[in-house]
């Protein structure tokens, strides 16, 4: 089954789908002619923006590619809550002289019409973050020819998605940048986000499928430690996310390497699920009371993120990232696949010939 996987792509390298308009077709699309997995994001579009994005990959290249999808929330956030956070922000709305969005603006991101664009138009690839599929969409997938990833964020969960019948499991530590998988959100388990090495060696240990690491990797020395760990391939999204074809705003990507930003940490300011970005002041000053309300605060603070945007403001930005960060490299993504591959290649040689040493 691993190789199921790893035959799709001839470099173990799978590029990250990174939501709200970074995984566009052309990062996906070089990735993908360079051997990597390239990834595009169907989270925070509809069904159609979906659709349309496939089709203008698959004009870009006729590699294997794949979708990831966004599981349904159940209810469980507080309003009163969410109402409290929202009074707390109205001083950023004033700021950036702009509404507030509406909290109930929807809970599923067009799951089932995402679904059926993919059965109907099916793709090599397609994982799911937040949750684990049932498994009669699990199966639908496989008979379509899709090969399957859901996201764990630990053991148990990636035991759910072995019994649920997945064809691999994306094994995601603390380190990775962008929202935490995790199939329910628990705020008491906010600080107890497991390093991807430690989480790789437990999930080996309880289930039988192919993992695709992911969580702060940045270069192929470190692609090789997870692939001596037990790791079929690595998932890559920050190191991405600074290429020329990367859709994420050029403030984003300068702030990767910006000494003005010199930590990330797990936050629920921007959208009320734990995330991983560069501590900015909207960080810093909303993070300690953002409620656990996903996709609720998403929705509450879009028009603030959009309006920071296009104001230059990167201190009002999600800036999502991973702990390695500072280690972005500006290089278009074909080429940093390639330049990955041959470091990979690199460190597997010094351990080969570390072991005939000794």
């Amino acid at each position: 089954m691993s190789s199921a996987l790893t035959d799709l792509f001839p470099h173990p390298i799978v590029q990250a789908p990174m939501a709200g308009g970074v995984s566009v077709p052309q990062l996906a699309g070089a990735v993908a002619d360079a051997g990597g997995l390239g990834f595009l994001a169907g989270g925070y579009k509809t069904a159609d923006g979906m659709y349309q994005e496939i089709k203008t990959l698959r004009g870009l290249t006729g590699r294997p590619f794949g979708v990831n999808l966004f599981m349904p929330q159940p209810e469980y956030a507080d309003p009163a809550a969410v109402e409290v956070y929202a009074h707390q922000l109205a001083g950023e709305s004033t700021w950036y002289d702009t509404e507030l969005g509406d909290p109930d603006s929807g809970r599923d991101d067009g799951y089932d019409a995402k679904l059926a664009v993919l059965l109907d138009n099916p793709v090599a690839v397609v994982s799911f973050h937040f949750g684990v599929p049932s498994p009669d969409v699990l199966d639908s997938l496989r008979r379509a020819g899709t090969f399957t990833l859901v996201t764990a964020t630990t053991a148990e969960e990636a035991l759910a998605v072995e019994r649920a019948g997945a064809d691999a499991v994306i094994v995601q530590g603390a380190e990775a940048g962008g929202h935490q998988g995790t199939h329910r959100d628990n705020p008491e388990a906010d600080c107890a986000a497991i390093g991807l090495l430690s989480l790789l060696a437990q999930v080996r240990e309880t289930v039988n499928l192919p993992l695709v690491a992911a969580g702060g990797l940045m270069r192929g020395s470190q692609i090789a430690a997870v692939l001596a760990a037990g790791a079929s391939a690595a998932q890559l999204g920050t190191a991405f996310l600074a290429t020329p074809e990367s859709g994420a705003h050029a403030l984003h990507k300068q702030a990767l390497t910006n000494p003005l930003f010199v930590r990330t940490e797990l936050t629920r300011a921007f959208s009320g699920r734990p995330a991983r970005g560069l501590v900015n002041r909207f960080v810093r000053e909303h993070g300690p009371y953002a409620p656990a309300a996903y996709p609720e605060v998403h929705h509450l603070t879009s028009p603030l993120r959009k309006k920071a945007a296009a104001s230059g403001d990167a201190q009002g930005m999600a800036l999502w990232a991973g702990q390695g960060h500072r280690m972005a490299r500006d290089l278009p993504a074909g080429e940093l696949v390639r330049v990955l591959a041959d470091e990979i290649e690199v460190a597997r040689d010094a351990l080969l010939g570390g072991g005939a040493s000794s």
